[in-house]
């Protein structure tokens, strides 16, 4: 089936404004991959608690899946997603994300291989694209992309091949940190001035609605799984509660304005990489505090589990600390209560130590209400609030 607009190779700058039904599909690959990281942490919990080590694994794993996502979706927002390039480019993207999420679970150990030669193949078949289809104008000059290929691809491979975890680890972070200034600069030149500002902010609501998504799921299988006592149902109402105020923090109101934020910005294209981070941090945290509701759920009235408290406390206050540069990227300043409920869920460590999980949960629930309803006060106080244009 070809779709309305699939003679067109480069996007219009007025249909630029929404996601395509061909991206919109690409998407459904990451709640796999957000499901497959979600249960690797389960995993590392459940089998003594999450050290460093496990935790840093499986946050390279994450970056990895999480620049698959967006390096496709800066390139679907200029060559037009319906062309034949660029449904080459989304769903060879569809095809290396399963792959990489399918190895997930054991991607530090035996199928090391597999993710990055996903990823690498992937890097590879668009480079092949550009040589193949030089007609095809995505703006800029290639050499930004092309040599983030070349100086990435080494260390994921060197990585996967090498037998020492913590030597992978080194590997795999220096292919990260090669991919993170080629895509900004590739970006930028891609975008070449011209921001879909609409666009790039949907995409970004969309990633993160699909982990507010892992998160009910989660939570919900846990419920499932359960007895359905009456502990366990306090502890899915908690979650749910804290589901829906992770919703709210997060589009009252930065989230709701972020495509005018963007089209207002001096510079839009680092308006556009700084909201792009923002969002990693914010996902990471829902992603986390979607682990910390399965356990809660799971074993509410089990032995105090402190480790535990990585995913119940963590997550919500990591949420709040990629909301709260978030804030400043749209508004100019950031609101008390993203401090204050950082330093809430801080306080909460020693006081949840040696209690119940369920215990834990409620005290990061009520942080996350707290936290929401000073964001309703001071909308209805102040009003609507219009973008700032810092950057």
């Amino acid at each position: 089936m070809v779709e309305p607009g699939s003679d067109r190779r480069v996007r219009e700058k007025k249909s630029w404004h929404r996601a395509t039904v061909l991206e919109l599909f690409f998407d459904l690959v990451f709640v796999f991959a957000l499901n497959r990281i979600s249960f690797r942490l389960l995993e590392d919990f459940h089998s003594g608690g999450l050290g460093f080590k496990g935790f840093a694994e499986t946050l390279l794993l994450f970056l990895g899946l999480w620049f698959m996502w967006q390096t496709t979706a800066a390139l679907a927002s200029r060559v037009h997603p319906d062309s034949l390039p660029g449904q080459f480019i989304v769903f060879s993207s569809m095809a290396g994300a399963t792959v990489m999420a399918v190895a997930v679970p054991q991607g530090f150990e035996q199928r090391a291989l597999v993710f990055a030669g996903a990823w690498v193949a992937v890097r590879v078949s668009r480079l092949l694209l550009y040589l193949l289809a030089r007609q095809v104008r995505t703006g800029g000059s290639p050499l930004p992309g092309l040599l983030s290929l070349a100086g990435s691809s080494v260390p994921w491979i060197a990585g996967a091949l090498v037998n020492d975890p913590l030597l992978r680890g080194g590997f795999w972070a220096v292919a990260l940190a090669i991919e993170f200034p080629g895509f900004v600069v590739g970006f930028r030149q891609w975008a070449g001035g011209q921001v879909a500002g609409e666009h790039l902010a949907e995409r970004l609501q969309q990633i993160f609605l699909i982990s507010l998504g892992e998160a009910v799921f989660v939570s919900g299988r846990a419920f499932s799984d359960s007895d359905l006592a009456l502990p366990h149902a306090m502890g899915f109402a908690l979650a749910f509660v804290g589901i829906v105020q992770l919703w709210r923090i997060y589009f009252y109101r930065a989230g709701l304005v972020l495509p005018a934020a963007i089209t207002a910005a001096r510079d839009p294209t680092r308006q556009s990489v700084a909201a792009a981070m923002a969002h990693l941090i914010m996902i990471s945290g829902v992603v986390l505090a979607g682990v910390g509701f399965e356990l809660y759920i799971f074993e509410p009235a089990g032995r105090p589990e402190p480790n535990w408290l990585v995913a119940i406390l963590g997550g919500p206050a990591l949420f709040l600390l990629g909301r709260a540069p978030f804030e400043l990227q749209v508004f100019g300043r950031i609101s008390r209560s993203r401090l204050f409920g950082l330093l809430a869920l801080g306080v909460l460590i020693p006081a949840a130590w040696e209690t119940p999980p369920l215990v834990a949960g409620a005290g990061s629930t009520a942080v996350l209400v707290a936290v929401a309803v000073a964001d309703a006060v001071r909308a209805r106080s102040r009003g609507l609030e219009p973008p700032a244009t810092l950057l």
